[in-house]
């Protein structure tokens, strides 16, 4: 009996695979706006409903939380439904969850909503990755999962800086009813686009019988520690700048379009990736966001250095997860699903860790020790990959 199959994607004739790619990136750009908002906007939140700011910041650990739930143990049967159905069930759910956020009258439902989001994201994201790899040309993949990333970018240019404008002109509820809205329309999107899916054939394989395949392992914790970084600090940046900085909540925005803006450039070096290679380049990437953490630590104090290192982060950040999902990928084509399972089991996971247990670093020891803290998890990172990598030399060499 077969257990695992290569997901293929089939739009109609009359469409072409770009316009696939286009829809992709709007779904992506849909669970982006509610995975990033709520730490630029997290101090009116708190406000609204009566509870501290860590205590709204369990929402994202929550919402981290049934991503990574759902990933591990529904994103398997995206290879045997098929990512056309599983992505506008899922959207429609997350439409739903959001519209539960914006009506919440109380943090403890406010957490839950974003729980049922996260139920939805943890499918909904593996199945985008899956498609998109599928559907890229034989050596392009970078340069279509780099336009798919791209997602982010709009996620945090336009999605987050339009929240935190709503928020002060409206209100944040007002916020999670339109991202609900954004929701809606990739619906209607991919409706339209009538994708042609091929599911797998037989019973889908558990996500956990994927950890056997070789350097998979290292891999996924690379994943979790490159992930615990940027999104544990990133969930106290807004606080750090509001209260620490005393700067208006639109300073957030402002910080949050400096990041969409680097990683949207770096679908610029999407074509570097495919030239140099993916093993090439993951050690430097991480150095460099390293780098940007030891920067935060040292001058998280000045405004402006905060929005260069931000935009440097995005960038990197961006080219990160692109390597991370094409050595993913590559590791066995007939399971994408399987395995952006558990790419985004672990990156959730990692959002879950790092919103809850960066919450006591950051009340007690301030903004620059919780950099520090990114900066160990990055070099952790580096030294996983050197060890990967010397050791699949090894084994090369004895062969």
């Amino acid at each position: 009996m077969k257990t695992s199959q290569c997901l293929e994607c089939h739009p109609e004739p009359s469409l072409t695979s770009s316009k696939a790619v286009y829809v992709l990136t709007g779904c992506v750009g849909v669970i982006g706006a509610n995975s990033m908002v709520l730490g630029p906007i997290g101090p009116e939140v708190a406000a609204s409903l009566g509870a501290t700011v860590p205590a709204v910041m369990m929402a994202a650990a929550a919402f981290g939380l049934g991503t990574a739930a759902s990933a591990l143990f529904l994103a398997r049967f995206i290879d045997l439904v098929g990512s056309a159905r599983m992505l506008k069930f899922t959207m429609s759910l997350l439409g739903a969850a959001l519209l539960f956020c914006a009506s919440s009258p109380s943090v403890t439902l406010f957490v839950a909503s974003q729980l049922i989001a996260g139920v939805a994201s943890g499918i909904a994201l593996p199945a985008i990755y899956a498609s998109a790899a599928a559907i890229a040309q034989p050596g392009r993949e970078s340069r279509t999962i780099g336009k798919v990333l791209t997602g982010w970018t709009l996620s945090m240019v336009a999605g987050v800086s339009f929240s935190v404008v709503l928020t002060e002109l409206i209100s944040w509820r007002a916020v999670y009813v339109s991202v609900s809205g954004l929701a809606a329309l990739a619906l209607f999107a991919l409706i339209r686009l009538n994708m042609q899916d091929r599911p797998a054939a037989g019973i889908a394989p558990s996500p956990l019988s994927a950890l056997s395949l070789p350097g998979i392992k290292s891999l996924l914790m690379v994943c979790g520690v490159f992930m615990t970084a940027f999104y544990g600090l990133y969930a106290y940046l807004g606080d750090h700048l509001h209260q620490g900085l005393g700067l208006p909540v639109t300073a957030n925005g402002v910080v949050a379009v400096a990041y969409g803006a680097g990683f949207g450039c770096a679908a610029f070096l999407s074509g570097m990736v495919d030239k140099l290679g993916t093993r090439r380049l993951m050690q430097p990437v991480l150095l460099v966001a390293a780098a940007v953490y030891l920067g935060l630590a040292l001058l998280g104090g000045s405004f402006m250095a905060v929005i260069f290192l931000l935009f440097t982060l995005g960038l990197v950040n961006h080219l990160g997860v692109n390597l991370l999902i094409q050595r993913l990928t590559a590791i066995d084509p007939a399971k994408r699903g399987t395995l952006m399972g558990l790419n985004s089991a672990v990156t959730y996971l990692a959002v879950f860790a790092g919103s809850s247990g960066y919450g006591p670093l950051y009340t007690h020891h301030g903004f620059a020790l919780a950099a520090l803290v990114s900066l160990g998890l990055t070099v952790l990172a580096v030294l996983t990959c050197l060890w990967r990598d010397f050791a699949g030399q090894a084994i090369r060499a004895a062969d």
